[in-house]
C-alpha cells in the first residue's frame, strides 16, 4: 500500500475519532466522502495487517501506537498547512483544503515545525478544530522568539498587527471584526489584567483572556523604536 494511501486512511479514522465515531461501517462509509474516497474494507484490513488499525469484536477501529503516531502527524501538517494558507497567504477555503490535502503527504518535520514555529504554535485550524503539538509547541519558549504569538506573549505597551483570529465560535468571530478585530489591524497591548485591554486607533478595547487567547499577532516596532534603531 503506498504511504500517500495509508496516510489518508488513519486520518480518516483519527477525525471520525474526533466525532466521536468508530464504528468500523460508518468510517468505512465516511472514507469514500472523505479523506479517502474510493477505499474499501479490504484497505483498512490491510492497515491492520500493517500494524496501524485493530478491529476489536469486528466492529469497532481503533489506532494502535503506531497508527496514532502517524495518523496525528498527517491531521498535523494538514491542519497547520490550512493556517498557513488561509492566514498567510490568504487563499480562499476550497483552495486552501486543496492544497493542504497535498502538503500534509510532503511536509517534513523539521519543516512542519518550522511552519508552526512561524505561527506561533496555533492550537486550532481555522475551522476550529485541534491541531496536535509537536515537539516544538512544548519548547519553543526555549527557541528563538516565533514571528507570531498570541496576544498574551506580547509585552504590555508593544505594537503588533494582528495576522490571524482563532475564534472558536464564529459569532465571536464576526463580533471581533465589528470592532476592527480582523488580521492586518495593528493594535497596542495596554494592560493583561483584570482583563487584556487594546487600543486600536483612538479606541480601547477590553477582552477577557479567553478571547485574548484566540489572537495571533506579529510584533511591529514604533516609529520611535525605529528612529532610534537608525541612530
Amino acid at each position: 500500500m503506498r504511504e500517500q494511501k495509508i496516510e489518508e486512511l488513519l486520518e480518516t479514522v483519527f477525525t471520525e475519532r474526533e466525532q466521536g465515531r468508530d464504528d468500523a461501517a460508518a468510517i468505512i462509509a465516511n472514507a469514500f466522502i472523505g479523506h479517502a474516497p474510493g477505499k474499501s474494507i479490504e484497505d483498512f484490513r490491510e492497515l491492520a495487517g500493517l500494524g496501524f488499525v485493530r478491529f476489536d469484536d469486528g466492529v469497532h477501529v481503533g489506532l494502535t501506537a503506531e497508527g496514532e503516531r502517524k495518523a496525528r502527524g498527517v491531521v498535523r501538517r494538514h491542519r497547520l498547512a490550512e493556517r498557513l494558507l488561509r492566514d498567510l497567504l490568504d487563499l480562499g477555503e476550497s483552495e486552501a483544503e486543496s492544497q493542504a490535502c497535498e502538503f500534509e503527504h510532503i511536509l517534513s518535520l523539521e519543516a512542519t515545525d518550522s511552519v508552526c514555529t512561524l505561527l506561533g504554535h496555533p492550537p486550532t485550524c481555522p475551522h476550529g478544530k485541534g491541531i496536535p503539538p509537536g515537539e516544538c509547541c512544548a519548547s519553543f519558549h526555549k527557541m528563538v522568539r516565533p514571528l507570531v504569538t498570541g496576544l498574551a506573549a506580547l509585552p504590555i505597551g508593544a505594537r503588533a498587527r494582528i495576522v490571524f483570529v482563532a475564534a472558536r465560535h464564529h459569532d465571536r468571530m464576526d463580533r471581533l471584526a465589528s470592532f476592527g478585530i480582523v488580521p492586518g489591524t495593528e493594535i497596542r497591548l495596554r494592560q493583561k489584567a483584570p482583563s487584556f485591554v487594546i487600543e486600536l486607533g483612538e479606541t480601547m478595547i477590553a477582552l477577557d483572556s479567553e478571547i485574548a487567547g484566540e489572537i495571533y499577532v506579529k510584533q511591529v516596532a514604533d516609529s520611535k523604536e525605529l528612529t532610534e534603531d537608525a541612530r
